[in-house]
């Protein structure tokens, strides 16, 4: 009863079933009611003389309800399977062919071989909550699964795909891909996508060069589509120690630049060499992969403006408008830079005029200007600095939105170090001249605006400082008082190998404070027992509290920060760090939480 309360849309099924009699009578239910409402427009025509068919499905639906709620998730799986053979042909096949207006908007001679409607698209896009009801789409059908989703067992996360493919959600929840399954989704297929829009595929644009862009998971949340920049749900990203390579946030500059493998060459030059040593040296693809030992290393990626929408709520700011989602962390695979510029020609004697590694990627604007930024020498050549020449990523090839086939990873280091798609490295006594080197990527004084700024005065960012953001709950988000805790979740990591030690929760605004568990792996086991070595803690840890509701209270401000190794913390306010691009926000991070006290 307590979860029929908790889902007003199923207490108000819950009513309408117990006053209708015999179970199979026909529909007492109105147009009104929230089942019908999804179809209101454009769809209710399609329906409206077709009560038998209605009448079938709501018993099916509410069926499928009452299992769930009486026995569990377990339950509505196994009632599904018992009961798909008996329903197969209604569920799929739905009403007969002349009981369908023959004057829908939406149909097709394609139509012809099923008795469902046909949608479109953008009828399909319009069904995106459980107020516009929520449809997906599976292989060219079309599915409301709106009643559904109270009795999902991964919450309403499914809404996630709402309005569009459900695919690549199965592939990124692979537990979907099984019999049963499908077998339950069957039960409600409300209608076909259009032949047009199932073949539609994507048209290659000569002169737009962001066309050949690849194609990405739709659950980001896109901050510009071209160059694309997007970053994912905070939910998700913390389910997972190492992000899947989908859902990893994308960070470009300029187009995708599409590389031929077997082409492909890396040239390294070190400008201070003599001849004799050489201080030149091409490498293809599958020289960095057979003449380089590999290295592993498990290391976060954070971009500079990540949360840079705090800072653009407290004073505006220029840049993208990240939320917490511009960081995120993988398992990479490589040949150790070190090495390569050891082969190279690089010796001690270089260190007398050399003070920087320049990197330079292939992807470009139509002018030809490539992306660039450099790191210090020392950053570079160090045993413990953990560089790589990578090309894979968490075991697999290296993505094109990630920088196939080669990238460097510098562990600690701002991403805009981290250059992509790799074509060129220089061992220099001068930084890289690049626009992202010398004009972006600074911390300015608050007191800094874009009539008083002059770039030279600021170095580039290379180490980001501490930082830690809440994941779940969300800003806005409603508990149950009945539920008397919630669990909080989120992340923390420090650049420069700063090990995070201590992450800090309040949830009365910062006023007093709880330690929370630290995860340092995938493992389960705590974050000390897999404690990084000195300076080389590289990745991030995800941390976990569950606290009781305050009692008096129908808010909770929900407060973090973070510790790292040098006793560095986070600033408890924006404007002390503010600056005009936004860049190292990291103060406390804040989320506000109602608490719904219940009641009928």
């Amino acid at each position: 009863m307590l979860l029929l309360r908790r889902c007003p849309r199923l207490t108000r099924l819950c009513s309408v079933r117990h006053a209708a009699t015999p179970a199979l009578a026909p529909c007492a239910v109105p147009c009104s009611a929230p089942y019908a409402a999804p179809y209101a427009a454009p769809c209710a025509a399609r329906f409206s003389s077709d009560t038998d068919f209605r009448e079938s499905r709501w018993s099916r639906r509410w069926t499928h309800a009452a299992a769930g709620l009486l026995a569990g998730t377990g339950a509505v799986l196994a009632y599904a399977l018992h009961q798909h053979q008996a329903e197969k042909a209604d569920a799929i096949t739905g009403p007969p062919v002349d009981k369908l207006p023959s004057s829908s908007p939406s149909s097709s001679p394609s139509s012809s071989s099923s008795s469902l409607p046909v949608f479109s698209q953008e009828e399909v896009s319009r069904h995106r909550s459980l107020e516009d009801g929520a449809w997906v789409t599976f292989k060219g059908g079309v599915y409301d699964i709106t009643e559904f989703v109270a009795m999902h067992p991964g919450g309403d996360k499914i809404l996630m795909a709402a309005g569009g493919a459900v695919e690549p959600f199965w592939a990124l929840y692979a537990v979907h891909n099984q019999e049963h399954v499908l077998e339950i989704l069957s039960a409600y297929k409300v209608g076909e996508l259009s032949v047009e829009d199932q073949k539609k595929q994507q048209h290659l644009n000569p002169s737009d060069p962001f066309s050949a862009d690849p194609e990405r998971h739709p659950v980001l949340r896109i901050n510009n589509l071209k160059p694309f920049n997007a970053e994912p749900p905070p939910e998700i990203l913390t389910e997972s120690y190492v992000t899947p390579n989908m859902l990893f946030f994308k960070r470009n500059h300029l187009p995708v630049p599409h590389v031929d493998p077997a082409a492909y060459e890396l040239h390294v030059e070190i400008q201070g060499a003599s001849a004799e040593r050489g201080g030149t040296l091409s490498l293809t693809l599958d020289d960095l992969k057979t003449k380089f030992p590999k290295h592993t290393v498990t290391a976060t990626i954070q971009c500079a403006g990540n949360r840079r929408s705090d800072m653009h709520k407290a004073k505006q700011v220029k840049g993208l408008n990240w939320g917490i989602g511009a960081i995120s962390n993988a398992t990479w695979g490589g040949a150790k830079l070190r090495d390569v510029l050891l082969a190279a020609g690089y010796s001690p004697d270089d260190a007398k005029w050399a003070k920087h590694v320049q990197f330079e990627g292939l992807d470009q604007d139509v002018g030809g200007t490539t992306y660039g930024a450099s790191i210090p020498l020392k950053k570079a050549l160090s045993e413990d600095g953990d560089c790589l020449l990578a090309y894979e990523m968490n075991g697999e090839t290296l993505p094109a939105d990630h920088g196939f086939p080669i990238r460097a990873i510098v562990p600690g280091t701002v991403g805009a170090r981290n250059v992509k798609w790799l074509g060129k490295i220089v061992v220099s006594d001068v930084e890289s001249s690049s626009h992202w080197q010398q004009n972006d990527y600074k911390g300015f004084s608050p007191s800094t605006d874009w009539d008083t700024v002059d770039y030279k005065t600021a170095p580039a960012i290379q180490e980001l400082p501490v930082q830690s953001a809440i994941t779940v709950p969300a800003d806005g988000a409603v508990v149950d008082r009945d539920d008397e805790e919630v669990l909080l979740k989120g992340y923390a990591w420090s650049g420069g190998g700063r090990e995070v030690v201590r992450v800090d929760v309040s949830i009365d605004g910062g006023k007093t404070w709880q330690t929370a568990q630290l995860k340092g792996s995938d493992e389960g086991g705590t974050a000390e027992a897999a404690a990084p070595p000195p300076g080389q803690a590289w990745a991030w840890k995800l941390w976990e509290l569950t606290v009781p509701l305050p009692e008096d209270e129908q808010e909770m401000e929900v407060v973090c920060k973070a510790v790292d190794s040098s006793y560095n913390m986070q600033p408890d306010s924006i404007l002390p760090i503010w600056n005009l691009r936004g860049v190292l926000s990291n103060a406390w991070h804040r989320v506000h939480v109602k608490i719904d006290e219940g009641g009928e």
